[in-house]
């Protein structure tokens, strides 16, 4: 995977929590795709990708985050649970 570099100023005190730069630095690019996938701006394969990890990697990263997949709106929850139960009403006999 190619990368770029650039500086990036935190406090010093983050690695007396038991943190190595190394973590740091996963952290940080572990945020700056899960703020992108948040926003709308990638989808969960651009971010597994970005990361470097397998689509169901990002997804189990999601949970652990705390971030949902599925951000519905009132609205649009309403819907879906209106499509499901048509469609369980077409499948009984």
């Amino acid at each position: 995977m190619r990368e770029t570099s650039f500086e990036v100023h935190l406090p010093a005190n983050l690695l007396q929590l038991g943190l190595s730069k190394n973590d740091i630095q996963q952290r940080i690019s572990e945020w700056m795709v899960l703020s992108l996938f948040t926003e709308g701006r990638v989808s969960s394969g651009k971010a597994a990708r970005a990361l470097n990890i397998s689509r169901l990697d990002f997804l189990a990263l999601l949970k652990a985050r705390g971030i949902a997949y599925i951000n519905y709106s009132p609205e649009e929850l309403n819907e879906e649970i209106e499509a499901a139960s048509r469609i369980e009403t077409l499948k009984r006999p």
